[in-house]
């Protein structure tokens, strides 16, 4: 441990006895970790990993290989066996003469950039060796081809999983960073980083999610989701927010947003800075959202289709009510994208036009590819899912943030663990990550029909969905529509949306490709002048070819689509208030439905 002049400090007798003062409170802290453990309620085992099956045909097909080719096999343990020996013999090296030669051939990698990572031959051989094993593992990956297209993909995330687990910053004896705060802080960094893991098992019955924001910081409906509006309409799926204007004149034909039940709508509400529902207010439209039910055990028979007869229809119907008109604008949002799609091919059969336009927002509609979550949409995992549903009545929100967080694992899990369980850190006061941890459940029967029939098995663009009485198809969506997507989405890949809404029935298709990912590329206002977009109106092409000869436009795309929109949007009307004589505000904005945490 050194101080920030470079110089290391002196251990004291006092700093000694101050330290293991402080390591001596691990002990009613970890009684309190026995007992919240003893209480966990346990999961599917399914959940947790693949099935062994996978590994198994992958070592089949591994060792079969060399045995065909032994010299393959011979080259890389003699290149791994060759590369740890080196490794020991420049530590032993380093402790002899104290010092350490400069390794500029190191992966560059943020989690090693304490310099203790090259300047201790301890730490120095720890982080080399890391590396040799998981190229070694990586080479091994990578030599095994007799194995279909979807396990490879699956053996590959799941070795990844497995490396960057073992990851020596995972762990205390290794992570020089927290050993050093340790010392610095006599202990009491490890004494506050075991509170929060004893307080992030507590609140989760024993399932470790990891805290990423401090939720001290945030109030819904006090400092973030704050755009006045009132609720006018309520039933047992949903509640509908009207929005005030803020505007003299409105346009006539009124927005209708539909956000994801997977996460809580004010995602497009979380700062006045940011925020999607006040600038569209701003610009003199009526806008109404719907906020869903965070589910419980009581909504385990709930289906899509209720999503659609309670949601959509419901909230398309009372909208016009209110607002007098014979059609709306709808928008949706990832999963609530897809349902709108579904919503649309059902109104289509049904004869409905109550819809004018439809803008997707990173919306699949088409699961032929599955992307990065190819390997949770396999039989074993989803089988898994059904087995705890099934039991539950409920898919649960730290089951599906989980899964969301080990897409990006390094980030979203080990790295957040570091700082709160080792370093002793509060979390970040951040809203984004606020709202993410925020999670909402989904209905037991809805989840099951969204991954089997859509995810696996692909009935929208394949034979139908059956729904209501009808086959759903894609080619029904035929209304004019935009489709913004982002560069890199890693949960809606923008190549998979375009491929569905190719398929599309509609005459008048705009599609956008967004900078950035998921989030960042839809909240993008105008003001920050931060992530361009891409314009192409053929869309004939395939995807690539479409980006490549896709015009480049700088800022954000919400311009773009209010004036899109606009010429679908009919005359000026004078503002309207929210509700009427048959729809009286049952309660300001967010409502309360949002406000419902979601059980463990």
């Amino acid at each position: 441990m050194t101080t920030s002049d470079g110089q290391t400090p002196e251990m004291t007798e006092e700093h000694i006895d101050r330290l293991k003062e402080n390591l001596e409170k691990v002990e009613a802290l970890s009684k309190r970790l026995v007992e919240v453990m003893a209480g966990k309620k346990g999961h599917t085992s399914a959940l947790d990993g693949p099935n062994q099956e996978l590994f198994a045909k992958a070592a089949t097909a591994y060792w079969a290989d060399a045995w065909q080719n032994p010299a393959k096999l011979l080259e890389q343990q003699i290149e791994f066996w060759g590369k740890s020996v080196l490794n020991f013999a420049e530590a032993q090296q380093a402790l002899t003469t104290g010092e350490v030669e400069d390794d500029d051939n190191a992966p560059k990698d943020r989690r090693f950039s304490n310099p203790m990572w090259e300047t201790n031959p301890y730490f120095r051989f720890i982080r080399q060796q890391y590396q040799t094993n998981a190229q070694a593992i990586e080479q091994a990956v990578a030599s095994v081809d007799d194995l279909d297209q979807k396990d490879l993909q699956r053996l590959r995330y799941f070795s990844q999983q497995i490396i960057d687990m073992m990851a020596p910053t995972n762990f205390l004896a290794t992570n020089p960073d927290a050993l050093e705060r340790a010392v610095e802080t006599e202990g009491q960094s490890l004494i506050k980083g075991l509170e929060n893991l004893v307080s992030d098992l507590e609140a989760n019955d024993g399932e470790l999610v990891v805290k990423l924001a401090d939720e001290t910081a945030f109030q819904v409906g006090g400092n973030i989701a704050t755009t006045p509006g009132d609720v006018v309409f309520r039933n047992q799926m949903m509640e509908l927010i009207q929005y005030k204007p803020a505007t003299e004149m409105v346009h006539e034909t009124p927005i209708v947003l539909f956000p994801p039940w997977i996460n809580k709508f004010y995602i497009l509400d979380l700062k006045a800075q940011n925020s999607l529902i006040k600038w569209v207010t701003e610009q003199g439209y009526t806008i109404f959202v719907v906020s869903w039910v965070n589910a419980d055990s009581s909504h385990a028979d709930i289906g899509l289709e209720d999503y659609i007869e309670e949601g959509y229809l419901t909230a398309i119907s009372e909208v016009k009510k209110i607002c007098n008109v014979k059609q709306i604008n709808a928008v949706g949002y990832c999963i609530a994208g897809t349902t709108l799609s579904l919503t649309l091919s059902l109104m289509k059969k049904r004869g409905d036009k109550s819809i004018k336009s439809a803008t997707f927002f990173t919306t699949l509609t088409d699961f032929g590819e599955q992307g990065e979550f190819t390997p949770f949409l396999q039989n074993d995992f989803v089988n898994g899912i059904e087995e705890q549903v099934n039991r539950d009545g409920i898919l649960k929100a730290w089951i599906i943030g989980r899964t969301m967080s080990f897409l990006r694992s390094t980030d979203l899990i080990y790295t957040p663990a570091i700082r709160s369980y080792m370093m002793g850190e509060t979390p970040p006061a951040f809203d984004l990550l606020f709202w993410n941890g925020d999670g909402a459940n989904l209905p037991g029967r809805m989840a099951m029909q969204y991954l089997r029939g859509l995810c696996q098995s692909n009935d929208f663009v394949s034979d139908g969905f059956k729904m209501l009485g009808h086959k759903l198809h894609i080619k029904d969506v035929d209304v004019p529509l935009m489709a913004i997507t982002c560069e890199t989405d890693h949960i809606a890949a923008w190549k998979d949306c375009y491929r569905g809404v190719q398929q599309m029935g509609s005459r008048s298709k705009t599609f956008v490709v967004s900078e950035s990912g998921h989030i960042a590329g839809i909240v993008n206002p105008p003001s920050k002048k931060k992530y361009g977009h891409y314009i192409n109106p053929d869309m004939k092409a395939d995807a690539e070819t479409w980006l490549k000869e896709a015009d480049f436009h700088e800022g954000s795309w919400w311009p773009l689509w209010e004036a899109w929109l606009k010429k679908r949007s009919g005359k000026q009307v004078p503002a309207r208030e929210a509700g009427d004589s048959e729809h009286p505000s049952l309660g300001p904005a967010p409502g309360t439905y949002v406000l419902v945490k979601a059980s463990r």
